[in-house]
């Protein structure tokens, strides 16, 4: 089962070699009992939250279950949340990725006005590849990663579905104008880009732009800086191979086809990630992207020259936890969220 967590707090790997961690940072635990979180987000009055009421039917199966949560940019005055999770479908066909929208009650132990303003199609009878990472951009507009599903990888592809997408809404739920196939008879209005495999991290970059990474095969894990109406490839080109073995698609380039920035073989599962924008751990760290991983159980740091990766390290390892979430505070600091029965809120804090 998954839930998430929303914590109220103040104010030869793709081309690059990988730094062994160093004791840059001690581990500070915030929170434990969490059944194996998925998010966290952070609100202005200082303090944990306690579990919500008013949570929307989710279908907690495999991979899916109660997911990303953002808070709206406009918060202090609408008290609006954004929650994506597997919805079981209506219709009885299994689950789909579903984005809704909240207002949080006054005592903060509820949700109200809870309104799905974005539903994936086709619902699909699988336990897996959910995507379900939300990202509010400067102008309002939300995006939000859709996996696969996994035995639907060929949907990547087609523009007549919402699996292996980007979409892009309003906040009501509606299509912006802008959006790169509005007016196509052939394509959903919603899609931003598409050709992706399951997407767990995303977050707007300090350039303006979405970047998101996504999981591979057996290897292949991505980081991408999605285009409007980019194809990223997914299953066509890969740098992971079968389950088992055995090779996927035409290779790991194609014409047309976005290339990632970046790749992890063998994978990582990256989950969760974060531009750090304080100074909280020395000039060296500001400006780093970080990301969490799964299989890999450990932190990673990438330093990038534009959106060239020049410099990759992984950090705490020796916690052997998978790392699910990734966030820098509003006061500066990076929270981490474990991956388990009794998984834990943490802050890092440097030495001393």
């Amino acid at each position: 089962m998954r839930v998430a967590w929303v914590a109220i707090a103040l104010l030869g790997w793709g081309g690059c070699t990988a730094t062994p961690a160093k004791a840059q940072v001690r581990v500070e635990t915030v929170a434990t009992g969490v059944e194996h979180p998925w998010a966290l987000a952070f609100l202005p009055d200082g303090r944990v939250g306690p579990p919500l009421g008013g949570v929307p039917r989710v279908d907690a199966v495999g991979q899916g279950g109660l997911l990303d949560v953002a808070v709206d940019r406009d918060f202090a005055r609408n008290r609006q949340l954004y929650l994506c999770y597997a919805e079981p479908d209506p219709a009885g066909q299994g689950n789909a990725t579903a984005l809704a929208r909240a207002v949080l009650a006054e005592a903060a132990d509820r949700l109200q006005q809870v309104r799905v303003i974005f539903r994936q199609r086709p619902a699909i009878a699988s336990r897996l590849h959910f995507g379900c990472r939300i990202v509010q951009s400067p102008d309002g507009t939300l995006y939000l990663t859709l996996g696969e599903r996994y035995h639907r990888m060929a949907d990547a592809q087609r523009l007549d579905n919402h699996l292996g997408k980007v979409v892009r809404v309003t906040p009501d739920g509606g299509v912006p104008p802008d959006n790169p196939f509005v007016g196509r008879r052939d394509a959903l209005p919603e899609i931003w880009s598409y050709g992706h495999r399951n997407p767990q991290g995303a977050v707007w970059g300090p350039d303006g732009r979405l970047w998101l990474h996504e999981h591979g095969p057996q290897g292949g894990d991505e980081l991408n800086r999605p285009e409007p109406g980019g194809n990223h490839g997914w299953p066509v080109v890969t740098f992971g191979e079968q389950y088992g073995g055995g090779p996927i698609g035409e290779g790991t380039h194609k014409p047309g086809m976005v290339a990632p920035l970046h790749h992890w073989t063998p994978s990582i599962a990256p989950s969760g990630m974060a531009w750090l924008t304080s100074d909280r751990y020395g000039p060296a760290w500001r400006g780093s992207l970080f990301i969490g991983a799964l299989r890999g159980q450990r932190l990673v740091r990438l330093t990038l020259d534009g959106t060239r990766v020049a410099h990759e390290e992984h950090l705490l390892r020796e916690l052997r936890q998978r790392i699910r979430d990734v966030r820098q505070g509003p006061d500066g600091w990076l929270y981490l969220l474990t991956d388990a029965a009794d998984g834990q809120l943490l802050r890092l804090r440097p030495p001393g």
